[in-house]
């Protein structure tokens, strides 16, 4: 109700939705938060665009949407499915609405960061905390990723999932490394190193794509447009209000809100292994996203 009244009074024509739970492990303990705030805090805010007739609305989506091994990862792809929905609603009742979504990783820097968190932990003596050895995310900077953003929701005509180009994956050890030699110090001996363990829901490697998904070049030659496909409206209107239900009551079982999650999206789990091995390549997907030539701009 706020949401609707705070729209109703300012009239917004641009509205970036950046809100979220986004911290991977917590959500897999707190399924019924995630879907209530990832799910359907989306649903309402992009509902009130719709009624308070903004231009655009533009989803901040996440690489842990694609193939998602988490409870977190699979309530933004749901979240990038209802704005997909909403875009063609808008279309079809001619109303000014367009609803895109941008995917993309890691922002360093930003509230969450692990760089953060690796700083504190050298200030006091260590020991840094890797979950493991080949863990691997992509990063971009903030000022990249707002430019970018900005410049997907300007080229979208509604209904897209656009993908960022965000260069190639860092390995989290190396980066823990050289933040210790950067701060004067000698990792392992000076500041130690421990691997805690991959934790519930994490994957060691995020995909920007699916191999089904499959990108589309953009005239913006790091912005592509990933061919994403859903459920049917009917199936998908069914489910969110399964879990409306199942959400908003006190007494639910958690497994049932998962499995009414994994029956209308299915995802997988990443179990907790700290098993040392050779660093994992980029994914299929990643290089035929990068063997995309853009086409040139319009004129």
């Amino acid at each position: 109700a706020r949401i609707h009244e705070v729209f109703g009074v300012y009239r917004p024509q641009v509205i970036f939705h950046a809100a979220a739970y986004k911290h991977v492990p917590l959500m897999e303990v707190n399924p019924t938060e995630a879907i209530k705030t990832n799910i359907f805090g989306t649903q309402n805010v992009a509902e009130a665009a719709l009624e308070c007739g903004a231009e655009r609305f533009v989803l901040i989506s996440t690489d842990k949407a694609v193939n998602p091994t988490s409870v977190m990862g699979a309530t933004k792809r749901v979240a990038e499915l209802i704005i997909q929905q909403l875009n063609e609603d808008s279309v079809r009742a001619n109303h000014p609405t367009r609803f895109t979504a941008v995917r993309f990783g890691n922002v360093l820097g930003s509230r969450g960061s692990v760089v953060p968190v690796f700083q504190e932990q050298i200030r006091r003596g260590g020991p840094v905390t890797v979950t493991h050895p080949d863990m691997q995310r992509y990063f971009m900077t903030i000022p990249e990723a707002v430019q970018l953003v900005i410049q997907a929701a300007a080229m979208g005509s509604g209904g897209e999932v656009f993908v960022l180009e965000m260069g190639r994956p860092v390995r989290i050890l190396e980066l823990a490394e050289d933040m210790i030699r950067l701060s004067g110090f000698e990792p392992y001996t000076e500041i130690p190193i421990v691997f805690t363990g991959r934790r519930p829901g994490e994957k060691l490697l995020e995909e920007p794509l699916t191999a089904e998904e499959g990108a589309t070049a953009t005239y913006h030659r790091r912005i592509y447009r990933a061919n994403v496909r859903g459920p049917d409206a009917g199936r998908m209107h069914a489910a969110l209000e399964r879990l409306k239900v199942l959400t908003s009551s006190a007494g639910h079982e958690q497994r049932e809100v998962l499995k009414v999650l994994a029956d209308l999206l299915p995802f997988g789990t990443a179990e907790a292994e700290p098993a040392p091995s050779a660093a994992s390549p980029a994914p299929p997907a990643r290089a035929r996203l990068e063997a995309l030539e853009p086409p040139p701009a319009p004129v």
